[in-house]
């Protein structure tokens, strides 16, 4: 595993709150991949290590522009495709996960449309166009906090399956 943190700055982040603790393990294994993900570099990390960065990216789009911007943005196939919500259910984030599954239905009926290339004004009139995500935005919006700090909770519970923790 090359993903390696400092306990001290374990410590530092724990003591800032969830979201730095969260974002510090991201980070370094974004990091450590040069940055971003590809399909190359994919196999380099672990199932736990691809499943934290892809909630990241989910709340990251969600928070800014919700599930239809999540999908536009062409993070719909990697959320939606993959076991992204079964992880989140093991992770015991069942609420979360049940979210994933009814969000993947309207994605299924919807991505061609959504995932196509268009002007700034064309992907503004989408949100109108396919009201049905907002539920799903407030949802998440209303449960980020929540979600976020299991996630947490789930990464200290699992420590060695994100990270070498080095003194």
């Amino acid at each position: 595993m090359n993903v390696v943190i400092k306990e001290t700055d374990i410590i530092k982040a724990a003591n800032e709150g969830m979201d730095e603790f969260v974002n510090l393990f991201s980070n370094a294994i974004l990091d450590s991949i040069g940055g971003s993900l590809t399909a190359e570099n994919m196999a380099e990390l672990s199932a736990d290590q691809i499943t934290l960065l892809a909630y990241i990216w989910l709340r990251d789009e969600v928070m800014d522009g919700g599930f239809v911007q999540l999908i536009h943005n062409g993070y719909g196939p990697f959320i939606f495709d993959n076991p992204f919500a079964r992880a989140m259910k093991q992770w015991g984030l069942r609420d979360f996960s049940k979210l994933l599954y009814s969000a993947r239905k309207l994605y299924n009926e919807n991505k061609e449309e959504i995932e196509r290339e268009c002007s700034d004004e064309e992907f503004m009139a989408l949100f109108e166009r396919f009201p049905d995500f907002d539920d799903f935005d407030d949802t998440f919006v209303e449960n980020e906090e929540e979600w976020t700090s299991e996630i947490a909770h789930y990464i200290d519970g699992h420590i060695d399956e994100f990270a070498k923790i080095e003194q």
